[in-house]
């Protein structure tokens, strides 16, 4: 068993022909991910990688049986990706684009909560499933399976952090870029649950970063749960009323700062990490 992605995902990709879609297609179907069908509008009958290409996700999701999507649409039509894979009845949605407007989203969630969708994203890295695959853009070879389930606001630390876990031979159940946006998907809270509930995962990081109050509501979720968590919180040295990097990470008020997201998670007896470096140690001892 595991979370989101397993033998019986059956993947689309929103954008194949295009050179990102087409580059992270190649890398999804190295990491073993089931690709069944690409979309690009105007290029149905097309075979891009040996997968067939179709006009709509609706058509590709009743010739394949599709039930995930991945998303390569440049902005100005990732919203208009997003509900179309919603409507066609798409269960999980992965949008790895950046820089989508926030009132096209504020549009999109709308549907997606509609038809039962689970998305991750947008501006996220994806997700992986050690020894099943992979959904965006996460470099595959730096994971190994194993007990940890993992769950990121952002990408590079992201990629820097299973490296730190792997290379301690810390091996991953799951993990999860949620994207650093104002509106996403899905949150801390959507992901703990599921890793709470899964038998691989025996011990939880969290990364959070400055902006929203996503970790303050993590940390009282995590009260409740019965598996150890471990975290970290990027931005402390950041300047309130600047965003850093990404679009939600941006201090408002008293609103925001690392300082509340770890005086929040140490209420919620959390360790928090100093640097990444120190998260393989912590989890070995909640282990």
């Amino acid at each position: 068993m595991s979370i989101l992605l397993d033998s019986t995902t059956r993947l689309v990709v929103q954008g194949i022909t295009g050179r990102e879609g087409l580059y992270h297609t190649r890398n999804m179907k190295a990491a073993g991910t089931n690709i069944v069908a690409g979309v690009t509008p105007g290029r149905g009958g097309q075979t891009v990688e040996d997968v067939p290409v179709f006009d709509t996700v609706s058509e590709a999701q009743k010739a394949t049986g599709a039930n995930a999507s991945c998303i390569f649409v440049p902005p100005p039509g990732a919203a208009d990706a997003i509900m179309e894979a919603a409507t066609a009845g798409i269960k999980l949605i992965v949008c790895i684009t950046e820089g989508i407007p926030v009132i096209d989203m504020t549009r999109a969630m709308l549907v997606v909560r509609e038809f039962g969708a689970t998305l991750i994203g947008p501006n996220c890295p994806g997700m992986c499933t050690p020894g099943k695959g992979k959904i965006g853009i996460i470099p595959y070879q730096i994971f190994m399976p194993g007990p940890v389930g993992f769950i990121s606001r952002s990408g590079t630390l992201t990629y820097e952090v299973v490296a730190l876990l792997t290379e301690a031979g810390l091996g991953q159940s799951t993990c999860i870029g949620i994207g650093g946006d104002p509106i996403i998907g899905s949150t801390f809270i959507d992901h703990l649950r599921l890793f709470e509930k899964d038998p691989e995962t025996k011990v939880v990081v969290i990364c959070g970063e400055i902006g929203g109050s996503d970790e303050e509501d993590a940390a009282e979720y995590i009260k409740s749960m019965t598996k150890p968590v471990v975290s970290f919180v990027s931005g402390r040295t950041a300047p309130a009323g600047k965003r850093m990097g990404h679009a939600g990470a941006i201090i408002s008020g008293n609103t925001g700062t690392a300082q509340g997201k770890v005086a929040a998670l140490q209420a919620a007896k959390v360790p928090v990490a100093d640097t990444i470096f120190e998260i393989p140690g912590l989890v070995k001892q909640v282990l």
